[in-house]
């Protein structure tokens, strides 16, 4: 229901809204003709800009200009509006011929359309006017719109207030982000606050890689294709892959901006295009590039991946409508067969996201009792990239595995990567590896490119070298903090894990190894949030058998797969709640993530500083039970993927270690007293068996 709801509002919105499709800015009027076929709709777009629809003028008098004044009637006491803006000399070239072209007017010198009476077609030769509108007095012209800031929910987002410049351009001030969110993108759509149905929003750069840091800077954002500002609801900073919202803004309904210049619904020029050039699209993190040319009843499609040899690229047509669905998707799956030595270009068909049994799940369609209806053209693999050109019908003849590339308007499309199985056929690919956002693509379309780079200059996906994993033994007290995962250093190379964002800090080490003794008690002070009504700081702490966590999340058939050990109870009715919440703690950027340059955890963590709300920690206790399986995890209850594994030895096993603790009790003493305030600490204290200062 939530997409079909998603785009009835968008439709309305489009259809039903305060100004019909294209918008110009407030209607001044006609020009009146007096001379030469003047004709033209004028319109305010701002206060200092003017925009005539369908302009027309024969371009046979001999010194004419578009021409401004402030006396009653068009007269010499005016002056010339520059046309072309982009004119080379001292002055601008007299008015030439047009027919029904949209031309755009600034207006000079500073002068506002408040200051001016009229607008005319004016030859000063012989002081004629060919054609004339009157400026209505008191007119109402758009403006900009000046918004709240960004909600401030996660990673350090803030700003100051967000003004609309116009109906495609948002002006964002003063913008702080950590950069640290691994699928971040700016984000708008409709409804009563931000959901995964929406759409991205290019960077100030214009490029649809996820977000960098920030750092106090000013920047502008342009809604794409033919959004408007009139066409959503929220403008937010979203995680994709988690589908968190790290902060938005509203967009209030009684706009009245200026229309966008130059883009999409106001053209300066009125010529079509002739011929087609390269389509091209980027996907997964600029690792893929899809160029596509229609040819008749078929489509040319390239695919050039930075991929393993092992590895396949899938790319085609999603399972759903307005969404990102493996399941009912058909796609063409292209890679280099290392024992033939061939390229080969496959038509799938994915009933499910299983590995193909033979009758269902991600099958070749000849396996499956269909046929390959995609013909390579050829294939390549140069530094790492795999480049395979194939064609396929629009239309074939098989309903049930193959879907039909419209003609024309946009399709949901779907990409992908992952390993080759022994039968060289497509195995499970990673939650990064695949596409998860809605994408859209017109195959008809001429000129449709977002390609920025070559794939050959990409530098390697392994990504930095890993931090080696931290390990907490012969404690028995452990502080669990939030903070940030450390990127392609951290939790991710750490786990194997996707990560959106952040981690358990315990003792300030990242996700580290706790070891604890069956029949122990140990002590966690949390301090994961206690507010349920803000989820990006609402993160209660349990421990389980489940490598994945999120026992909230889950279903009651998915919560009984997980053995709970500590900080989940039921109430009467039956239901599970966390026990271990406490103040909201989280070790944030200082500036922004700088795990890349950092060597060392140690000198990553430097780059952090520490932001607590009031209140106090939560506190955990926890007897380790004898029958406790050897492997067990710290977990956040409402999100997947925050920590990590506790080994369970049995009763002497730490006291053998002969001081190979590798974060000894009394260096952990400090910080953790710091951090958890006097009655928390004298806890700290007497666990220790050292004499309490308090």
């Amino acid at each position: 229901m939530l997409p079909l709801l998603g785009l009835l509002i968008f439709v309305c919105t489009a259809l039903c809204g305060k100004y019909p499709e294209p918008y110009y800015g407030r209607f001044i009027g006609q020009l009146q003709e007096f001379a030469h076929g003047i004709k033209g709709a004028v319109y305010a777009v701002d206060e200092s800009t003017i925009f005539i629809k369908g302009f027309s003028y024969d371009g046979t008098g001999p010194d004419a200009f578009f021409w401004v004044g402030n006396s009653p009637r068009p007269s010499p006491e005016g002056h010339i509006i520059p046309y072309p803006e982009d004119y080379v000399g001292r002055e601008p070239p007299v008015l030439g011929a047009h027919n029904n072209t949209n031309i755009i007017l600034r207006l000079p010198m500073g002068k506002r359309l408040r200051d001016i009476r009229w607008l005319s077609v004016w030859c000063r030769r012989f002081t004629v006017d060919f054609g004339e509108v009157f400026i209505p007095p008191n007119l109402e012209v758009p403006k900009p719109r000046i918004l709240p800031e960004f909600k401030r929910l996660a990673h350090g987002l803030r700003s100051d207030n967000i003004s609309i410049l116009d109906a495609k351009t948002f002006y964002i001030p003063n913008l702080h982000y950590d950069g640290a969110g691994p699928d971040a993108y700016f984000w708008v759509g409709n409804g009563t606050e931000p959901t995964p149905f929406g759409i991205k929003v290019p960077n100030e750069m214009g490029s649809l890689d996820p977000l960098r840091g920030y750092q106090g800077e000013d920047i502008e954002i342009q809604l794409p294709g033919v959004l408007t500002v009139y066409d959503i609801d929220w403008l937010s900073v979203w995680c994709v892959q988690y589908r968190h919202n790290f902060g938005h803004v509203l967009i209030p309904k009684d706009l009245d901006v200026p229309p966008a210049l130059g883009q999409t619904k106001i053209s300066t020029s009125s010529t079509p295009r002739s011929s087609p050039t390269t389509n091209c699209r980027e996907f997964l993190d600029k690792r893929l590039q899809v160029q596509w040319t229609m040819k008749e009843d078929l489509i040319q499609v390239t695919l050039s991946a930075k991929i393993r040899e092992d590895q396949y690229v899938a790319f085609g047509l999603s399972g759903a409508q307005n969404r990102a669905q493996m399941a009912g998707g058909d796609v063409t799956v292209a890679f280099y067969d290392t024992v033939t030595r061939t390229f080969q270009a496959v038509d799938y068909y994915m009933s499910h996201t299983a590995q193909c049994d033979g009758k269902s799940g991600v099958c070749p369609d000849e396996r499956i009792g269909g046929r390959n209806d995609v013909v390579l053209i050829s294939g390549e693999r140069k530094n790492g990239v795999t480049t395979v050109v194939y064609t396929r019908p629009l239309q074939t003849n098989e309903a049930v595995n193959d879907r039909p590339i419209p003609s024309q308007g946009e399709v949901n499309v779907i990409a992908a990567f992952g390993p080759l199985n022994s039968r060289r056929e497509a195995n499970a690919h990673s939650i990064t590896d695949k596409t998860t956002e809605d994408i859209r693509i017109d195959f008809s379309s001429y000129d449709d490119n977002d390609c920025t780079g070559n794939l050959y200059e990409l530098t390697s996906f392994d990504g930095p070298k890993p931090w080696p994993a931290s390990r907490i033994i012969g404690e028995t007290v452990f502080s669990a903090k939030i903070g940030p995962t450390g990127g392609k250093r951290g939790y991710t190379p750490i786990t194997g894990h996707p990560s959106w964002g952040i981690a358990w800090y315990i003792n300030d080490l990242l996700i580290p190894e706790i070891t604890v003794e069956r029949g122990q008690t140990y002590t966690f002070m949390v301090e994961g949030g206690d507010d349920s009504t803000n989820p990006a700081k609402y993160h209660p702490f349990y421990l389980t058998d489940s490598s994945e966590g999120g026992f909230g999340q889950k279903s009651e058939k998915e919560q009984r797969k997980q053995r709970v050990f500590a900080g989940v109870a039921y109430n009467h009715d039956g239901y599970a709640y966390p026990t271990a919440t406490g103040r909201y703690c989280e070790w944030v950027h200082r500036s922004i993530d700088k795990s890349a340059e950092k060597e060392t955890f140690q000198e990553f963590f430097e780059t952090l500083r520490l932001d607590c709300e009031p209140g106090a920690p939560g506190v955990l206790n926890w007897t380790v039970p004898m029958d406790a399986p050897d492997l067990l995890y710290y977990q956040c209850y409402t999100h997947t993927n925050l920590g990590w594994k506790i080994n369970v030895v049995n009763p002497g096993y730490i006291s053998q270690q002969n001081g190979e603790n590798t974060n000894g009790a009394q260096s952990a003493i400090p910080s953790i007293l710091v951090s958890i305030g006097c009655l928390s600490a004298a806890i700290v204290a007497r666990t220790y068996n050292v004499k309490s200062i308090f």
